[in-house]
C-alpha cells in the first residue's frame, strides 16, 4: 500500500532561487514541519501533499507526509510563502507563512483536514474502504477498492444506499422509485440506463452522488432525484493508463474490459478510454395462472455485446481560458430468444408454444464542448457547454407460435432515432468570502422518431390479423433560466434557488393498415409553463453535528416508453402500451438530515415527504379487439394526487485498524392508485358490457438493509462481506416476496508499487437470492423466476504511466461538481 501511495503521490519540480549576491553562502533558506490527521478520526494521515508557492501561487517546492503524519520541507527562500496541504477526499489547508530573519525555523504542529466532496487539485488515488458523505442536497458514496472490484455498476449499485435495481431488467430505483434520472459525469446520456449501468466498469467509478433534492443549477426532472456517476480523472503529466478486465459465470460466461488512456503536458490533456461487455445470460421462470387452470414456462437467453469508446482534449489557452471537448461512442449488438409454453389443464386444446426470436442493435454518439472563463476574481467564472446526443436503435422481432386455434405466427420491425440538444449558460459570482450568485440560461430540445411495422400483428373489425405500419414522432423542446443565491454565517448555511421553465411538446401518431392503406392519424399537443422553487439550509453547531434541511419542486415528465403508442413488448394474452396523452406529475420534496461524527466514524439519519400531483402509473385494460382470448393491455394514465414519505439511516464505522465497515436502513411508504379492467374468464363470448373495471388503492412500504464489511489481513490482502435484505414489495399488480443475500470477496494486490490488484467473488453465496411474485391483477397468478445470481467472477486491473504530478488541475465541470449544488 506504501508504495501504492507513493506511486500516486506528487512528485514536485524544486526551483532553485539565488540571491543578487553573488556569494551564494549569503543565501537564507528555511524549514517547516507540521504533523497532519484526519479531523474526525484524528489518525495520521500519511502520503499527504505539502505544497510551498509563493504569493503569486507559483510552486517553489514540496514534499508529502510520512506513515505517522509527519513532514518536513528544506531550503525554502526567504520571504512570504503559502504552505497548501492537499489529500484526495480532503479540504486543501493553507496557510501563509514568513520565512526570515527569528523564523527560519517554522513547526506549524497539528494540521487536521477535513472531509470534502470537490477535489480540484486530486491524483487519482482509489481508497481501500468506500465511504459515504451527506451534504445538504445529496449523499456521496465515495467507492474504495471494496465496492470496485463488483464488475459492473448494475452490480455496484445493489451495494449503493436507497438505490434499488430490478433484477429481471436492470432497472434502477431511488428511494423505492423508478422516476429517477441517470448521469454520468454530470451530463445525460440517449442510452437506456439498463444498459448504460452494464456497460460501465465498476473500477471506473470513482463516486456515485444521490442528489435526491437537486438545486436550481440542475434539470428538475424526476420524482426521486438524479443519480450521479461520477468517473475517475487522470490529469497527472506524462503518459498513464489504467486496464482492467472480469469475468462471471454460472451457466454462462460473462466478460468486460476497459482500458484509459491519458497524456498530459502544461497546455492539453488528451485521453481516451475503451470499455466492452461481452454476455451470455439465462432466466428461467414459472407461472401459474390460477383463473383459468393454466401455467406457463419460459426460458429466457440473452447473448449481448457492448463496446463503449470516449476521446477528449482539454485545452489551456491560458490560466483564465479552458476549451474541452469530447466524443462517446457506443457500439450494441443483442441477441434474445424467449420460448413459452403455455399449458391449460382443463382445456389442452388450448395448448400453444410461443418464440420470440430477437435481434437488436443500437448506435450511440455524444458530442461536447465547454468553454471556461475565469475572471480575476477567484471562483468568479462563465461557462458555455453544448451536448448532442444520437441514438439509432433497431429491433427484429420474429414471432413464432404453434398450437391449435391460435393467432398466426408474424414478425415486427421497429426502428428508432432520437436527438437530443442542450444548451447551457452558467454564471458564478462570488459576491463576498460568505456569500455567492448564480445565474443561467438553459435549452434542451428533444426529437424522436419511431417507426413499426408488423405483418399481422393487429386484428381488425372482421376478426384478421393484418399487416400495419405505424410511426410516431415526439418533439419536446424546453427552455428555462435559472437563479440561486447561497450565504454563510458562522454557523448557518442557507441556499435558495428559482427555475422558470417553458415547455412546448408535439406529437403524431399516424397507423396504416397496409392490406387497405387506411391511415389513422392521432396528434398530441401539450404546451405549459411552470416555476420550481428550491431551498436549503445547514446549521453546524459543532465539529460532531450537522443539520440539514432542503425543499424543491420537481417534475415527472412522461418518457418515450410511456407516451410510444406502438407496443413495447407482446405475448399471447398480455401486450404493452404506450399512453400519448400522458401528462407531467409534478412533486413537492421536503427533506431532513442529520448527521454524527463519531470517533470512528460517523452516522447520519434522514427523512423525506413527498406530494405528488397528477400521479403516473400503469392501467390495465382488456384488449378489446380480441375479447374472446381475455388479452389485455397494461399502459400508463394520470391519476389523483398522493403522498409518499421514507426514513434513512447510514453509517461509517472503523472498530477496529483492520476492520471497516458501511451499513445502512431505508423505508419508504407510498400510496399508489390505477385502474384495471377485466372479464370473467368463464364466460363463453364477452362483449364490451362484460368488460368491469375498478380503481386500485395500494399501500406499499417496503424497507431494504445493507452492510458492507471489509477486513484487511495485511498490507496486500483483503477480505469482503456484503449482506442484503429486500422487504415485500407491493405495486399496482405485482407483490414481490422479500429478498435476501450474502456475497463474499477477496482483493490481493501486487507488483511493484503495488500497481496490479486481482479479486475474487462469490455471490449469494447460500443460494437464498430468488424471485418470487404474486398477482391479483389482471387476473390471480403465481411466478417464480430464476436469473444467474450465484455467480463466481474474477478482476484484474493494472495501472502503468509516469505518473508525475500536474502543472494545472482541470476545470471544475470535469470534477462532476457543478458548484453551489447545495453549499459552498
Amino acid at each position: 500500500m506504501k508504495r501504492l501511495l507513493l506511486f500516486c503521490a506528487v512528485l514536485f519540480s524544486i526551483t532553485a532561487v539565488h540571491a543578487t549576491d553573488p556569494d551564494p553562502e549569503t543565501d537564507k533558506t528555511g524549514t517547516i514541519s507540521g504533523k497532519v490527521l484526519d479531523a474526525t478520526l484524528k489518525e495520521p494521515l500519511p502520503y499527504v501533499n505539502i505544497i510551498i508557492k509563493n504569493t503569486s501561487g507559483k510552486i517553489l517546492t514540496g514534499g508529502i507526509t510520512l506513515d505517522d503524519g509527519t513532514f518536513e520541507i528544506k531550503k525554502i527562500i526567504e520571504g512570504n510563502i503559502i504552505v497548501s496541504v492537499q489529500y484526495i477526499g480532503y479540504k486543501t489547508y493553507n496557510k501563509e507563512v514568513n520565512i526570515g530573519k527569528g523564523n527560519y525555523k517554522v513547526n506549524l504542529g497539528n494540521i487536521f483536514l477535513e472531509e470534502k466532496v470537490e477535489d480540484l487539485d486530486e491524483i487519482t488515488v482509489i481508497a481501500e474502504v468506500s465511504t459515504i458523505q451527506q451534504k445538504v442536497d445529496r449523499k456521496i458514496i465515495n467507492i474504495g477498492k471494496d465496492l470496485a472490484e463488483l464488475g459492473t455498476a448494475s452490480e455496484l449499485m445493489t451495494a449503493v444506499p436507497s438505490v434499488s435495481v430490478d433484477a429481471q431488467t436492470g432497472d434502477i430505483s431511488l428511494r423505492g422509485n423508478q422516476n429517477v434520472r441517470v448521469m454520468v459525469d454530470g451530463k445525460y446520456s440517449n442510452i437506456p440506463t439498463a444498459q448504460l449501468l452494464q456497460q460501465i466498469p465498476s473500477t471506473s467509478i470513482k463516486q456515485i452522488e444521490l442528489i435526491t433534492n437537486p438545486s436550481a443549477k440542475y434539470n428538475p426532472e424526476g420524482m426521486s432525484g438524479i443519480i450521479n456517476i461520477v468517473l475517475h480523472k487522470n490529469t497527472m503529466i506524462g503518459f498513464n493508463g489504467n486496464f482492467n478486465a472480469g469475468v462471471r459465470h454460472q451457466i454462462e460466461a460473462k466478460f468486460n474490459s476497459s482500458l484509459d488512456l491519458n497524456y498530459r503536458n502544461g497546455k492539453f490533456n488528451i485521453y481516451g478510454s475503451y470499455g466492452n461487455s461481452i454476455a451470455k445470460k439465462q432466466n428461467n421462470g414459472l407461472i401459474n395462472q390460477i383463473a383459468n387452470n393454466s401455467f406457463q414456462t419460459l426460458s429466457l437467453f440473452d447473448n449481448d455485446k457492448s463496446h463503449l469508446f470516449k476521446v477528449g482534449v482539454d485545452l489551456y489557452l491560458s490560466d483564465k481560458n479552458t476549451i474541452s471537448v469530447f466524443t462517446n461512442q457506443n457500439i450494441f449488438n443483442g441477441k434474445n430468444l424467449a420460448t413459452s409454453n403455455f399449458v391449460f389443464i382443463e382445456n389442452m386444446s388450448n395448448n400453444q408454444i410461443q418464440i420470440n426470436d430477437g435481434l437488436r442493435e443500437n448506435n450511440s454518439s455524444q458530442y461536447n464542448f465547454d468553454y471556461k472563463l475565469d475572471f480575476d476574481k477567484k471562483g468568479h467564472n462563465i461557462e458555455l457547454e453544448i451536448d448532442y446526443n444520437i441514438f439509432d436503435n433497431t429491433i427484429e422481432t420474429d414471432n413464432i407460435l404453434s398450437g391449435l386455434n391460435i393467432r398466426p405466427s408474424y414478425l415486427e420491425l421497429t426502428n428508432t432515432d432520437r436527438n437530443n440538444t442542450s444548451i447551457d449558460l452558467d454564471y458564478e459570482n462570488p459576491l463576498s468570502d460568505k456569500s455567492k450568485l448564480e445565474l443561467g440560461l438553459q435549452a434542451r430540445l428533444f426529437e424522436n422518431k419511431i417507426i413499426y411495422e408488423s405483418d399481422g400483428r393487429v386484428r381488425n373489425q372482421s376478426g384478421n390479423y393484418i399487416p400495419t405500419f405505424t410511426d410516431f414522432e415526439y418533439k419536446r423542446n424546453i427552455y428555462s433560466a435559472y437563479a440561486s443565491y447561497s450565504k454563510k454565517f458562522e454557523k448557518w448555511t442557507y441556499q435558495l434557488g428559482l427555475i422558470a421553465e417553458s415547455v412546448n411538446v408535439d406529437a403524431l401518431a399516424n397507423e396504416t393498415d397496409l392490406t387497405t392503406n387506411l391511415e389513422t392519424g392521432i396528434p398530441f399537443n401539450n404546451d405549459y409553463f411552470q416555476i420550481y422553487p428550491s431551498a436549503f439550509f445547514t446549521y453546524t453547531p459543532t465539529d460532531k453535528n450537522s443539520y440539514q434541511l432542503s425543499y424543491s419542486r420537481r417534475v415527472d415528465r412522461p418518457g418515450v416508453g410511456q407516451v410510444n403508442p406502438i407496443p413495447r413488448w407482446n405475448t399471447p394474452l398480455v401486450s404493452d402500451f404506450g399512453n400519448q396523452e400522458l401528462e407531467p406529475q409534478f412533486t413537492n420534496s421536503l427533506e431532513a438530515n442529520y448527521t454524527r461524527n463519531l470517533k470512528k466514524g460517523s452516522i447520519t439519519g434522514g427523512v423525506f415527504y413527498r406530494f405528488i400531483e397528477d400521479e403516473i402509473n400503469r392501467a390495465v385494460f382488456v384488449d378489446k379487439s380480441d375479447l374472446t382470448s381475455n388479452r389485455i393491455i397494461l399502459t400508463f394514465d394520470n391519476f389523483n394526487n398522493t403522498t409518499a414519505y421514507g426514513f434513512e439511516l447510514s453509517s461509517n464505522y472503523k472498530p477496529t485498524k483492520w476492520w471497516s465497515l458501511n451499513a445502512s436502513f431505508d423505508l419508504y411508504s407510498q400510496t399508489q392508485k390505477g385502474i384495471a379492467e377485466r372479464i370473467d374468464p368463464t364466460l363463453i363470448n364477452p362483449t364490451e358490457n362484460d368488460i368491469i373495471s375498478e380503481t386500485v388503492e395500494v399501500d406499499n412500504v417496503i424497507w431494504n438493509f445493507r452492510i458492507f464489511n471489509s477486513f484487511k489481513a495485511n498490507k496486500k490482502l483483503t477480505f469482503t462481506a456484503f449482506a442484503m435484505y429486500r422487504g415485500k414489495d407491493t405495486g399496482l399488480n405485482f407483490e414481490v416476496d422479500p429478498m435476501y443475500f450474502v456475497n463474499l470477496g477477496a482483493r490481493y494486490s501486487f507488483l511493484e508499487d503495488n500497481r496490479a490488484t486481482f479479486s475474487l467473488s462469490f455471490n449469494d453465496v447460500f443460494d437464498t437470492q430468488k424471485i418470487a411474485v404474486v398477482s391479483e391483477r389482471p387476473f390471480l397468478q403465481t411466478a417464480k423466476f430464476s436469473p444467474e445470481f450465484r455467480t463466481v467472477s474474477a478482476n484484474i486491473s493494472y495501472r502503468f504511466g509516469d505518473g508525475k504530478y500536474r502543472a494545472k488541475s482541470r476545470k471544475r465541470r470535469d470534477n462532476n461538481e457543478k458548484s453551489g449544488g447545495g453549499g459552498f
